[in-house]
């Protein structure tokens, strides 16, 4: 059976432009790209309880746009969107960010992916256009619990009779 990895995504700040995620999933490369770019799982990690993902669409090719929203328990609508630059997959996605409420922050998001030994380390790095913009994010924001999601849903992809917490 594979480690619990919950809690073990590591964030860094790489430069006053940048912010880098961190995170090993026990899974195979391909699997965790699906995981991260399908509607039908993203829809499921986007948002974690008690917050509600109400709209997910990913159109995965260069040029291709997506877009995402959730609400939180007190009614606030969260929305993140952009363009496609690269795709190549099951290794990398770049793609422009944009979150509804941080109005004026422009940021590209490049998520990596790298596979040994059954283990894929996925490497999720937002590079803001400003200091001003990269100040907004000072922490996890949410991304550890989405990380711990997905590998909830990575442990149900590979061991369907297990049910997963």
């Amino acid at each position: 059976m594979a480690p619990d990895r919950h809690g073990s995504a590591i964030i860094t700040f790489p430069s006053e432009l940048e912010v880098v995620i961190t995170r090993e999933f026990d899974a195979p490369i391909d699997l965790v790209f699906d995981v991260l770019t399908k509607p039908e799982h993203v829809s499921r990690w986007g948002a974690t309880p008690p917050d509600r993902m109400t709209e997910c669409s990913i159109d995965l090719r260069v040029g291709g746009n997506y877009h995402s929203s959730f609400v939180t328990g007190d009614g606030t609508v969260f929305s993140f969107s952009g363009t496609y630059l690269e795709v190549e997959p099951p290794v990398r996605t770049v793609e422009t960010w944009h979150f509804n409420c941080w109005p004026g922050v422009e940021a590209v998001e490049a998520m990596e992916l790298h596979e040994r030994d059954g283990v894929t380390t996925f490497t999720w790095r937002l590079t803001f256009r400003d200091q001003a913009g990269r100040d907004h994010m000072t922490g996890f924001d949410g991304q550890q619990d989405s990380l711990d999601e997905i590998e909830d849903i990575l442990r149900s992809l590979l061991e369907p009779s297990r049910t997963t917490g």
